[in-house]
């Protein structure tokens, strides 16, 4: 392998420009990173009970669906890129019920109930990842998350103020389908504080359904048959023949280029071709010319990030439905044309129109496995639909529709959405660098984006890189700065047109977790936007 790339990580492993206080977690054994401290001891414990990377993902997923469900949940969908020596896709997003069609007074897809709810997926990903790769017993990576939920755990800081958040959407809805979510993620009528101890008992049975099943009940048993007949219930579309179709696809990981680093991504129907795009757009300007919190440093990569969202937004879809060939997209030729609209001033592009996401994002490593795993519900609970005595709460992503006739991504039966949802993974020469993400509805192609600059054109540790300041563009010339960049940047970007402002809630940037390899050891990072934690031994 290339040594530059590292050799420039190195040198700045004792450097952290930015007052997060945290530092980068080293170890020759295995690391692990999620979003939330019990969900990362969760994998850190099947790594000390013989298990692999592949266990440690699954049961840190699994646990997250207790301990962060302001993201996720069981009812959610998931993607993963894992390396063995390859680098492989999986697909586990659902696609809509088959009954599917769009009413007829909807000016917009809807964002909450049962027309929102597509085939969840995650649990299909456990079920594939573990037959696959999996060292332990299927129904040991669980312990964990029924512990969590019977026995209660005290919700972390964020994850309580994300839950407070979320009591103006779901508190108000009214309806038969919207009570049984309520009941659960509302007891006592309102959002748990920050240190309150909560618990689910029906997660717990939910979680040993699934876990002594192999995940069959969920689709083909008594869970699928609970969720069929809440919907027949209630007028929801999904039926027991939807879910029994539902399977996991394992898929072609799509990559491009930049500066000698291969970054990779899922395929459509997800949006990281977005960041393929623009980091091939940002390819032809040598960005550490610049300092890294520079006008011009930002102002190149907003202004290539808009192009990509112009395009991802125009084309992406299920991919059985493009019409444009991705390696067109990713090509470039492509980008050189592209490139050519770019200049000192922001362009206007049309807005990507999609609300912000709710997900969890989380890596594993150890000798023999890479895993970049992302799940998530969307628009943080999901769609306000939970399974009675199930704990399922369902996701929304049929919200990521298109109602444009004609278009790609035309909402339609039996088919997959447009997904926010994207785990990022590095290479050189053949050779895995690491694993990361940055969650965050359409954030997360800008966070992939920002996270490969500052590793690549800054040479700054997983970390540092972490806990840069962020930008995220909005629609039109709208930039949301986070109120750590420097004031004279802010000054500089309304200079050329971009309509700046500042904002100070960490969720709107994203939150991401990152593990790279360098010869024996791992380096691994948690950010501080989150209440995660990264370890490694």
């Amino acid at each position: 392998m290339k040594e530059s790339f590292f050799n420039r990580i190195n040198k700045n492993l004792n450097h952290y420009p930015y007052t997060s206080g945290r530092r980068v977690i080293m170890g020759t054994q295995a690391a692990v990173a999620t979003s939330q401290p019990l969900a990362t001891l969760a994998g850190l414990e099947m790594l000390r009970s013989g298990g692999n990377a592949i266990d440690a993902a699954l049961a840190m997923a699994i646990a997250l669906t207790v301990v962060e469900p302001t993201s996720n949940g069981i009812g959610s969908d998931a993607f993963a890129l894992v390396w063995d020596g390859t680098l492989h896709g999986l697909n586990a997003s659902g696609k809509s019920p088959q009954t599917l069609e769009p009413l007829a007074e909807w000016l917009e897809m809807p964002t909450l109930g049962w027309s929102t709810v597509t085939v969840p997926g995650a649990v299909s990903a456990w079920q594939t990842l573990s037959k696959r790769w999996g060292k332990l017993p299927f129904d040991r990576l669980f312990e964990p998350a029924i512990h969590y939920a019977e026995s209660g755990f005290p919700v972390s800081p964020e994850t309580a103020r994300a839950w407070k958040r979320a009591e103006r959407v779901y508190l108000p809805l009214t309806g038969e389908e919207f009570q049984p979510f309520q009941q659960v993620f509302f007891q006592n009528g309102r959002a748990p504080n920050a240190g309150e101890i909560w618990r689910s008992p029906a997660h717990a049975e939910t979680l040993r359904a699934i876990a002594r099943s192999h995940g069959e009940s969920f689709y083909h048993g008594e869970l699928a048959a609970a969720i069929a007949q809440f919907a027949a219930q209630t007028n929801g579309l999904i039926t027991q023949a939807d879910l029994a179709l539902h399977q996991a696809d394992w898929v072609d990981p799509i990559s491009t280029d930049y500066r000698g680093v291969t970054v990779w991504e899922i395929p459509p129907n997800g949006q990281g071709i977005a960041t393929l795009m623009a980091l091939n757009i940002l390819e032809g300007f040598d960005l550490s010319d610049y300092a890294r919190d520079s006008v011009e440093s930002f102002h190149l990569q907003i202004e290539a990030m808009k192009l990509g969202f112009a395009d991802a937004h125009q084309h992406v879809s299920d991919s059985r439905f493009m019409e444009v060939e991705i390696a067109h997209l990713v090509s470039k030729s492509y980008a050189a044309e592209r490139r050519q609209m770019l200049g000192d001033r922001a362009l206007a592009i049309a807005p990507a129109g999609l609300p912000k996401g709710g997900t969890v994002y989380l890596a594993a490593s150890d000798n023999d496995f890479m895993v970049s795993f992302i799940q998530s519900n969307f628009m943080g609970f999901g769609s306000g639909i939970l399974i009675p005595g199930t704990g399922i709460a369902l996701q929304n992503r049929a919200t990521g529709f298109s109602l444009e006739a004609g278009h790609p991504n035309q909402i339609a039966a039996g088919k997959r959405p447009f997904h926010t949802i994207i785990p990022g993974f590095l290479s050189q020469d053949g050779h895995p660098i690491g694993a990361f993400g940055v969650m965050g509805g359409p954030m997360q192609p800008q966070g992939h984006l920002q996270m490969v600059v500052n590793l690549v054109d800054y040479g700054m540790n997983p970390q540092a890189a972490l806990d840069a300041p962020r930008w995220q563009w909005m629609t039109g010339n709208r930039v949301l700065l986070e109120q750590t960049v420097p004031r004279g940047v802010a000054i500089g970007l309304s200079d050329r047109d971009h309509k700046i402002q500042l904002s100070a809630e960490p969720s709107a940037f994203g939150r991401g977790q990152m593990i790279l390899r360098q010869g024996k050891f791992f380096m691994a990072a948690s950010e501080p936007r989150a209440d995660g934690i990264a370890l490694a031994y």
